[in-house]
């Protein structure tokens, strides 16, 4: 591995890496042994995946759960965890992505809630399966806080928690902790209280996606990786070796759908970075608390996320730079030194005891975002191609109930998940360029904008966020 600086902002005794993929495979030691590419020639399967992050591993999961004959292949441009999959914040939440009235248009108020619950119950379906499959990836379902800093934050909150209940959410789910009760879990300066549920477990994503594809393979499931797939049409897969014949053919690409065929301007691949510190003194651990290792995020609209690793570092994300032009990704994980700066100052600002110096590894990922923000999964029988994402940020869960929905779509059973509001959603596409790289910074810089005014203690919504929304497509 080959250090980087990233500047003065993070200057100590080490110099800071950053990509290198993630920190979360780094603690690994590194890219995983690589797995065999497609050979030359064609091939054939009963059902064809195209990418192994945890959408397409959990189909592999349930396709052979639910039929342990079927030929299952998996195809990967890199490794199989190698996207956001094992990038991410290590939040297995039981988060929604989207708009609970977008999606109550079309299927009732009554599905939502059903499909909230859904997620809750994938949680613990997913530490079920890890515990049940031997997968160890330092899982403590400890909760999540929300924290609000500022008077607009906890109205948000407070808004927040009134709309959770008005959809069916009561204390058990999520309630609102005042100043006393959020600093007793975690202090934070400055802190007014925070929404907790204890529908979260902290993960360290790269241990969870390499022994979920460990796993589908032990169960007939093929893997091949360094194939990237340039098309998928009906009944094939097409990659540089030669294509792939399939009835099924399910595409599970999220952050890099764009580099698929016709699918530029089908979801956004919006960047979220991290960095993470190096294992911190007790001494430090006992001014900020945390004992209980919630996962914590805040209520800013430029929000952080962050989690208190197994090892006792700090890992804290947000979204830096939020889009590259073309739908561009980066390179290895490697991310630009103004979110890095970004980024530590944010570690400041919650734990003003831990010093910039202490940062050790920074990275960065692509997410996949639809144009109205919500997740869609859908299938096509008459062409046999499915598809699964559009997470927004909100994936280490939401995966594992997609795939699951995906698998009953296809293999066309009427249940209780293809009914589910996120199936087969009609979504425009995202404007082309340069108005799409245009929009996408124009709204994050509203929302910094808001984040600034909101700082001078203002008690309801800044503006600018608000026109962010109407921009977005959020609002």
């Amino acid at each position: 591995m080959s250090p980087t600086s990233a500047g003065p902002a993070v200057a100590g005794r080490d110099r800071l890496v950053n990509g290198e993929v993630s920190f979360w495979h780094a603690a690994l030691g590194g890219r995983p042994q690589p797995r065999a590419r497609l050979s030359h020639g064609s091939h054939s399967a009963d059902v064809v995946i195209v990418g192994a992050g945890f959408t397409g591993l959990w189909c592999a999961y349930y396709l052979k759960q639910a039929r342990p004959d079927l030929d299952v292949l998996v195809v990967e441009k890199e490794f199989a965890g190698f996207g956001a999959s094992g990038r991410n914040g290590g939040w297995l939440s039981a988060k929604v992505a989207g708009s609970r009235e977008r999606y109550a248009r079309t299927h009732g108020p009554a599905l939502v809630m059903r499909l909230e619950r859904l997620m809750a119950e994938a949680v613990d379906e997913v530490i079920r399966v890890a515990d049940a499959e031997g997968i160890d990836a330092d899982i403590t379902k400890s909760g999540l806080l929300q924290v609000a800093t500022r008077p607009a934050q906890l109205a948000r909150a407070e808004h927040a928690i009134a709309a959770d209940r008005r959809w069916g959410r009561s204390e058990r789910d999520v309630r609102l902790l005042d100043a006393v009760e959020t600093s007793e879990r975690i202090r934070v300066p400055g802190v007014l209280g925070a929404i907790y549920s204890p529908h979260c477990a902290r993960i360290q994503p790269a241990k969870l996606v390499r022994g979920l594809a460990s796993v589908v393979e032990r169960s007939g499931v093929r893997i091949v990786e360094g194939t990237p797939v340039t098309e998928v049409r009906p009944g094939a897969v097409v990659t540089p070796y030669g294509t792939v014949r399939a009835k099924i053919v399910l595409r599970c690409t999220e952050g890099f759908t764009a580099s698929i065929r016709g699918q530029r301007r089908t979801w956004l691949p919006m960047n979220s970075a991290m960095v993470v510190t190096e294992p911190l003194d007790q001494r430090v651990w006992d001014d900020i608390g945390w004992s209980g290792c919630e996962l914590l995020g805040d209520m800013a609209h430029g929000y952080t996320y962050a989690q208190r690793t197994a090892d006792g570092r700090i890992a804290i994300g947000g979204r830096g730079v939020p889009y590259r032009f073309g739908s561009r990704t980066d390179h290895d994980g490697r991310t630009q030194s103004e979110t890095i700066r970004q980024l530590v100052e944010a570690l400041r600002r919650h734990f003003p005891g831990v010093p910039g110096s202490a940062v050790r590894h920074a990275w960065c990922g692509v997410l996949g975002v639809p144009r109205d923000w919500c997740t869609t999964v859908g299938f096509d029988r008459r062409t046999g191609l499915g598809h699964a994402g559009g997470y927004v940020g909100h994936g280490v869960t939401t995966t594992n109930l997609a795939a699951r929905t995906l698998v009953d779509l296809a293999l066309e059973g009427d249940t209780e998940l293809s009914r589910l509001p996120w199936v087969d959603r009609r979504v425009r596409r995202w404007e082309p360029e340069p108005l799409r790289w245009a929009g996408v910074h124009a709204v994050y810089r509203l929302y910094h904008l808001a984040d600034r005014l909101e700082d001078r203690g203002g008690a309801t919504t800044a503006l600018p966020a608000r026109f962010a929304d109407l921009i977005a497509g959020r609002a």
